[in-house]
């Protein structure tokens, strides 16, 4: 995620090479057939604005929809976040209560607690992992018993088999009456929402724009670069200003292809790119607000590096 508020020009043109290298060329070459009478065509500087409207409908829905995606996934996390924080906060409130009540032993109850807490951070990193298609566990294999880890690393869907231990951990507890009869009425539909929400993160990953929404805008705003200066030339001909007819095609196409490509960025939020969701940063955070609840040391706090928070 950019969390910086001046942006590098140079990255920025960067990521829109092919669309300004176009640009200069066509007006160049527009600037050189007038100036040398080799043709002395121009039309009218309506037909740009009716290419560019339309292309501006195109670029405004594609952005609309690329940002709510984006929002929907940062929403999602949050609520991962704010859940992980409330299991914990179950899991100990109720451990602590069967021990204060006496069914149950407290270095047996402790133990519990931290496995539990445990295997939902490793939870939030294997969903992050899993979402990028980083095919690694040993980010999160410390979180883990060795038979757990011994079990999970060969799994497709790592994510979904640690809440299918958590399930079970919590029938196992309830049977030793670590946890009372009707703890799981809170802390079952809690997993529920985590499956929601990770099944809405898979949606997100896996279901991509129309393509005809990308193929059409790409399409009209290279033939709007086409057309821009030869709708130009005519107007500033008579002006004897021919020359202008290059930086001014330049800036009004390096708006629309800014734009278009703010679009494409944002579309797939789980990327690991600059502009995604900092899902390294978010489980930065679960794994230290769970570690705190426990009262165990803290993992150093991530922060943003060059203006990038990952």
């Amino acid at each position: 995620m950019i969390v910086k508020r001046n942006f590098d020009l140079r990255k920025v043109f960067q990521n829109i090479r092919s669309e300004t290298l176009t640009t200069l060329l066509v007006a160049t070459s527009v600037f050189a057939l007038h100036t040398y009478k080799a043709i002395d065509i121009a039309l009218p500087f309506s037909i740009a604005g009716i290419l560019g409207s339309a292309l501006a409908i195109f670029i405004a829905f594609r952005n609309q929809s690329s940002y709510a995606r984006w929002w929907e996934a940062r929403t999602i996390w949050g609520g991962i976040i704010n859940n992980s924080r409330i299991f914990a906060r179950q899991i100990i409130a109720n451990v602590d209560n069967a021990v204060a009540i006496g069914k149950a032993n407290k270095q047996e109850a402790d133990l519990y607690k931290k496995e539990m807490i445990n295997r939902q951070i490793a939870f939030a990193h294997s969903l992050r992992l899993h979402l990028r298609k980083q095919n690694t566990t040993e980010e999160f294999r410390h979180l883990l018993t060795e038979s757990e880890y011994e079990n999970l690393k060969n799994k497709q869907n790592r994510p979904n088999i640690l809440l299918q231990m958590q399930g079970i951990r919590i029938k196992e507890a309830m049977q030793k009456e670590m946890l009372g009869a009707f703890d799981n009425i809170s802390m079952e539909p809690n997993l529920a929402t985590f499956s929601n929400w990770q099944g809405a993160c898979e949606r997100i990953k896996n279901t991509p724009l129309p393509m005809n929404y990308q193929y059409f805008t790409k399409l009209f705003l290279y033939v709007f670069i086409f057309v821009l200066p030869i709708c130009l030339i005519g107007d500033f001909k008579k002006m004897n200003i021919d020359w202008m007819l290059i930086p001014v095609s330049f800036i009004i196409s390096f708006v629309f292809s800014v734009m278009n490509k703010v679009g494409e960025i944002n579309e797939n939020p789980f990327e690991n790119n600059i502009s995604d969701i900092p899902m390294t940063a978010l489980c930065n955070t679960i794994e230290r607000d769970l570690k705190e609840a426990l009262g165990e040391p803290l993992p150093k706090k991530l922060e943003a590096k060059n203006g990038y928070l990952f």
